[in-house]
């Protein structure tokens, strides 16, 4: 059993349960006539999906979910339609090997609608060779749709297995650039680095010089970072009036290594007590931050 095998045999068994007859039929005969078709075959199955199944959301359960991490660690469909799942069930159906795949998929993404490109994104982490789509992933994280960066950078264990540090670090940089939110970039914690870190100081700085909002989960990237050079950086938030800032600069500050910064949480004894019972977190920060 390839390693795309199951992931389609789930996606199509979601389907059926939702679909109506009629749709879910469309759909299995598609992907079984597209085996080995002609391109132009492939590509007006792709447009037709939303015409012949519709663009309802794509339900599924808690054990849905924990059946789609054991067949591929990491892959999280929360937030899936119908139509994008479906166009992913023909794409896997239809062309199984690497090197063809990647070169339909990069003629689709050229031409792709949003909808269309959200799937295509969404879908990274279960294509054959999955190392060949580095290029296009990138392509989504530098389009000006919110919705298809975050195809991209949210719930999807794509970009920390594939990405070098200067592509992790510009899509951190990307997601706080247009206030998208940093919890739900899979391996976040795991690919901080001091790079990021002092760029997103510099970062702050300009922010602070214009009298401009700070979003609370840039400090995440600094904590670890925060030695002798950079742990006085965390003194302005932790002093905010907006709590969950404050709560930003302590979590980054429960961190650090610096001797500091023990001393800096002591300074807020009450979200340090939070902290250490678990009810103040970078999840909680994520949600509770004001939109930008």
């Amino acid at each position: 059993m390839s390693n795309t095998t199951r992931p389609l045999e789930l996606m199509q068994a979601w389907l059926q349960k939702q679909l109506s007859d009629e749709a879910f039929q469309w759909l299995a005969d598609s992907a079984a006539a597209l085996a080995g078709a002609a391109d132009r075959d492939l590509y007006l199955a792709v447009s037709l999906v939303p015409r012949k199944v519709g663009k309802a959301d794509l339900i599924l359960s808690e054990a849905d979910m924990k059946a789609a991490d054991e067949a591929r660690s990491g892959w999280r469909p929360m937030g899936w339609s119908v139509d994008q799942t479906a166009r992913l069930v023909i794409m896997l159906a239809a062309t199984p090997e690497g090197p063809e795949f990647a070169r339909r998929l990069e003629q689709l993404c050229i031409t792709a609608d949003v909808r269309e490109s959200i799937a295509f994104y969404q879908g990274l982490p279960l294509y054959p060779e999955g190392e060949r789509y580095v290029a296009r992933a990138g392509e989504g994280l530098r389009t000006n749709m919110k919705a298809v960066f975050e195809a991209v950078a949210h719930d999807n264990p794509y970009p920390v297995e594939n990405f070098g540090e200067n592509a992790w670090n510009q899509m951190v940089l990307k997601a706080i650039f247009i206030g998208s939110k940093l919890d739900p970039i899979q391996g976040l914690d795991s690919r901080r680095n001091r790079d990021l870190a002092t760029t997103l100081i510099d970062y702050a700085h300009e922010r602070q010089a214009a009298s401009r909002t700070i979003m609370p989960e840039l400090w995440r990237m600094v904590g670890p970072f925060a030695d002798d050079e950079l742990i006085d950086e965390l003194s302005w938030p932790l002093g905010r009036e907006l709590m969950v800032e404050r709560q930003a600069a302590a979590l980054a500050l429960f961190d650090s290594p610096h001797e500091k910064a023990a001393e800096m949480l002591n300074s807020v004894p009450e979200i340090k007590s939070d902290i250490e019972a678990g009810r103040v977190s970078w999840e909680t920060v994520c949600n509770d931050a004001p939109k930008p």
